[in-house]
C-alpha cells in the first residue's frame, strides 16, 4: 500500500466510522499531505517501507520551516494518528511514530473581556430603532421600523455569551433546536465528535432570540430557499462561520471592545461563571470538555484576577 493510499483510507475512516467533522478531516489531510510530500522525496514509495528516520525527517522538515510549536505539535499529532491506525489495521507490524515527542507547548491563557465590556458587546450589536427608509421590511416594533440584521446580530452575540457554545456549534443549529427553549430553557448542542449536550440559556438571550425568530428571520428567509437554519446570512442561507466572524468583529469595533474574536464569548463565559462562584466540574460540562484539565486553565484567569484586586487594593499588598 502507498503512502497516500493509507491516507486516503484514514481519512475516510474518520470521516465515516468516526464521525469526524468535515473540517477536522481537512485538517488532517492538510497536515499529512506535507508529510506525504517528505515520504516522496525519500523515495518510500511503500507504507511497510516507513522507518523511525522518515519520520525524524519530517520533524526535521517542520523545524527548517520555522513553525510554531504548535503547529509542529499538530502535524505530528497527525502522523502518529497515521501509524497508530497502520498497526490497528495490521497494515504495519510496528508504529514508528510511537516514540516522538511534541515540542512542549507554552501556556497561553484564555482572553477574556469584563462583564461590563461584554455589556457593551451585547448592546451595540441590537443597534438603536432605525428610520422606515433605512430598514429592511417586515420588522417592526412600537411603531418603528427595526433592522432584522441587527436583531440576527443580538441572538448571535447573546447565545455565543449565554451558552459558551464554540461559533460552529452556534450557526449550526436549526429553528427547531431553538423552539424548545420555551418548554424547559434548555438548548441542545452538538460539538465535537457529534457529542451533544444540553446547556441553559438565559433570559436576556431568549429574548434576543424571540425578538430575531418574530420581527427578523422572515425578511432574510424571503431570500432562500426554506433554510432550516436558525442563524440566516444575507441570501438566505445558513449564517457561515466566516459571516458571523465578520459581525463579531463589526461589532467590536462599533463598541470600542479591541482584539475580540468568536472564541472570547466562550473565554468570558468560562470565566464569568467561575468568578461568580460555579464550579469547576459544572463548567466543563457546559463547554462539552472532555476532561476537566481542559477546563481548570480557567481558574489561573480567575486566580490571576485575584491577584490583581488584591494588588491594587489591599494596603500591604506590595
Amino acid at each position: 500500500m502507498t503512502p497516500q493510499q493509507a491516507v486516503d483510507r484514514l481519512l475516510r475512516q474518520l470521516a465515516i466510522e468516526r464521525g469526524l467533522s468535515k473540517h477536522t478531516v481537512a485538517a488532517y489531510r492538510r497536515d499529512l499531505t506535507g508529510y506525504l510530500a517528505v515520504l516522496e522525496q525519500r523515495g518510500v514509495t511503500d507504507v511497510a517501507a516507513i522507518g523511525r528516520e522518515d519520520v525524524a525527517a519530517f520533524r526535521g522538515a517542520l523545524a527548517d520551516r520555522g513553525l510554531a510549536a504548535s503547529s509542529v505539535a499538530r502535524h505530528l499529532s497527525a502522523v502518529k494518528a497515521l501509524h497508530r491506525w497502520l498497526v490497528e489495521e495490521r497494515i504495519a507490524i510496528e508504529d514508528v511514530a510511537k516514540d516522538e515527542r511534541p515540542p512542549k507547548l507554552p501556556q497561553r491563557l484564555p482572553k477574556a473581556i469584563s462583564v461590563s465590556q461584554m455589556q457593551r458587546l451585547l448592546e451595540v450589536a441590537g443597534g438603536a430603532t432605525l428610520g422606515d427608509g433605512e430598514a429592511m421590511s417586515g420588522a417592526v416594533s412600537d411603531g418603528a421600523a427595526v433592522d432584522p440584521a441587527r436583531l440576527r446580530d443580538r441572538a448571535l452575540l447573546e447565545l455565543l455569551y449565554a451558552t459558551g457554545a464554540r461559533i460552529s456549534e452556534i450557526v449550526a443549529l436549526d429553528v427547531d433546536e431553538a423552539a424548545s427553549l420555551g418548554e424547559h430553557g434548555l438548548l441542545r448542542v452538538t460539538g465535537k465528535g457529534a457529542k451533544q449536550r444540553l446547556v441553559p440559556v438565559g433570559s436576556y438571550a431568549r429574548a434576543a432570540l424571540d425578538a430575531w425568530l418574530v420581527r427578523g428571520r422572515a425578511a432574510f428567509a424571503a431570500k432562500g430557499r426554506g433554510s432550516p437554519a436558525l442563524l440566516l446570512g444575507a441570501r438566505g442561507g445558513r449564517l457561515s462561520r466566516q459571516a458571523a466572524w465578520e459581525i463579531i468583529q463589526r461589532v467590536a469595533e462599533e463598541a470600542g471592545v479591541p482584539g475580540v474574536s468568536p472564541h472570547t464569548f466562550r473565554h468570558s463565559f468560562a470565566t464569568h461563571l467561575l468568578e461568580g462562584g460555579a464550579d469547576v466540574r459544572v463548567v466543563q460540562e457546559l463547554l462539552g470538555h472532555a476532561s476537566v484539565a481542559t477546563t481548570q486553565i480557567y481558574t489561573h484567569v480567575t486566580a490571576d484576577t485575584l491577584r490583581d484586586m488584591y494588588s491594587s487594593a489591599h494596603p500591604r499588598a506590595r
